[in-house]
């Protein structure tokens, strides 16, 4: 005679088992109202090649609070990241307020993208037809001129970051091209595009193309404004 239970009543007691998965799953407070029956039940501690519930859950919770840590660091180096960024960030835009010529607005870029971003070379690009525009590092051209070589960057409405084709590098940099590996173009736009601010690095990975660029952006917005004001140019540059 068998001792193994009938069909249906094991498949009865695999159900109510289930049911009570589920319920202690969606009540996992169950316990703490029912302190009663934690004597009633049976957790079996350390026993030969075997470990207990207990330090299970012990470990689950270790590593849970080992992802919590991690994900925290993460975050706070973020922030003291982006922290410092904005501290750059906030002296560059003080000084460009400050510009009231074109030599010193360069200046104080070519000072902040490169002394405290790390550029290695910095390139201010204006459109325009005007023979007057005058200052040391600005390179100032026609849009037309300027849209053959350059209509991706002149286009977009975000700084890009990476590598450029050569015929890019070379209307950006001029001399410096054959050494910057790495770029970042930011457009200049106050209704209509204005100009292009360019910083190459010699490194090949300084720029790529999964960084952020909302402070390069931002710069890109108060340094077209304060262009606008110092040359006069108005909205319709060609």
């Amino acid at each position: 005679m068998s001792d193994q239970p009938p069909a249906d009543v094991a498949n009865t007691d695999d159900e109510a088992e289930q049911q009570v998965v589920r319920y202690l799953e969606n009540h996992p407070d169950f316990f703490k109202h029912h302190q009663a029956l934690l004597q009633e039940l049976h957790i079996p501690h350390q026993r030969a090649g075997a470990v207990s519930l207990v330090e299970r859950q012990t470990a689950l919770l270790r590593q849970q609070n080992r992802e919590l840590h991690s994900q925290l660091s993460e975050l706070i180096e973020a922030a003291r990241h982006n922290d410092l960024q904005f501290d750059k960030t906030r002296r560059l835009v003080i000084n460009l307020l400050e510009a009231n010529t074109l030599d010193e607005a360069i200046i104080a870029v070519d000072e902040g993208l490169c002394q405290d971003f790390n550029g290695d070379v910095v390139q201010l690009i204006m459109f325009s037809d005007s023979k007057t525009l005058e200052a040391n590092n600005l390179k100032v051209v026609s849009k037309a001129e300027a849209d053959p070589q350059m209509v991706n960057l002149i286009e977009s409405d975000w700084a890009i970051c990476g590598s450029l084709t050569d015929k890019e590098r070379n209307f950006l940099f001029n001399d410096h091209a054959g050494k910057v590996l790495s770029a970042a173009a930011v457009p200049l736009v106050k209704g209509n595009p204005i100009g292009l601010l360019a910083i190459g690095s010699f490194e090949s990975n300084y720029f790529h193309s999964s960084m952020g660029t909302l402070f390069l952006n931002y710069i890109g917005e108060i340094l077209s404004r304060v262009l606008h004001r110092i040359t006069g140019l108005n909205d319709t540059a060609s």
